[in-house]
Protein backbone atom coordinates (compact mmCIF):
# COMPACT_ATOMS: atom_id res chain seq x y z
CA UNK A 1 0.00 0.00 0.00
CA UNK A 2 1.32 3.54 -1.17
CA UNK A 3 2.04 5.65 1.76
CA UNK A 4 1.15 9.59 1.63
CA UNK A 5 3.54 12.45 2.53
CA UNK A 6 3.62 15.81 2.93
CA UNK A 7 6.69 18.00 2.62
CA UNK A 8 6.99 21.89 3.94
CA UNK A 9 10.07 23.21 2.54
CA UNK A 10 10.10 26.87 4.56
CA UNK A 11 12.26 29.62 4.22
CA UNK A 12 13.43 29.23 7.70
CA UNK A 13 12.44 25.46 9.16
CA UNK A 14 10.79 22.51 6.86
CA UNK A 15 9.04 19.05 8.49
CA UNK A 16 7.91 16.43 7.00
CA UNK A 17 4.72 14.46 7.60
CA UNK A 18 3.30 11.28 6.51
CA UNK A 19 -0.55 9.97 6.87
CA UNK A 20 -0.97 7.18 9.62
CA UNK A 21 -4.91 6.51 8.93
CA UNK A 22 -6.88 9.51 8.56
CA UNK A 23 -4.04 11.84 10.91
CA UNK A 24 -0.65 13.23 9.67
CA UNK A 25 2.23 12.06 11.86
CA UNK A 26 5.19 14.41 11.62
CA UNK A 27 8.28 12.88 11.39
CA UNK A 28 11.24 13.44 13.60
CA UNK A 29 14.76 14.17 12.68
CA UNK A 30 17.93 12.95 13.99
CA UNK A 31 18.03 14.96 16.32
CA UNK A 32 14.17 13.92 17.93
CA UNK A 33 12.98 17.43 16.71
CA UNK A 34 9.69 18.08 14.64
CA UNK A 35 11.10 20.91 12.94
CA UNK A 36 14.29 20.91 10.68
CA UNK A 37 16.19 24.33 10.25
CA UNK A 38 16.27 25.18 6.23
CA UNK A 39 19.33 27.65 6.50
Amino acid sequence: MSKVIGIDLGTTNSCVAVMEGNEPVVITNSEGRRKTSSI
